[in-house]
């Protein structure tokens, strides 16, 4: 059975999504329920960050709102906090700033 606080902790955009956004923060422990199952935080996760909800190989895709945002830059597994740390983004190269050039 879904977590009580479920409904306000997380929300999963799309049925094809392998994470939840997490809306108020989400603490090692926290069981949260969706639409496809429940996941186990494994550790803390901010507000606005995603969790896994399922296994999430290396060099897969993270799938969010139904579509690719990135790849997974080594094995995450189910509860685990989704961020810059273990996902490639699709949509920047680097997360290595460009000097800015005054004109």
């Amino acid at each position: 059975m879904p977590h009580p606080e479920a409904a306000t902790r997380a929300i999963v955009l799309s049925s094809q999504d392998n994470v939840a956004t997490i809306l108020t923060g989400a603490a090692i422990g926290l069981v949260l329920g969706y639409e496809g199952g429940v996941v186990t935080c494994v550790e803390n996760v901010p507000p606005g960050h995603k969790i896994a909800l399922v296994p999430i190989r290396k060099g897969a895709e993270i799938i969010k709102f139904g579509v690719p945002i990135g790849s997974a830059k080594r094995d995450i597994a189910p509860g685990e906090h989704v961020h810059v740390h273990n996902v490639k983004s699709n949509y920047t190269p680097t997360w290595i700033a460009e000097p800015c050039v005054a004109i």
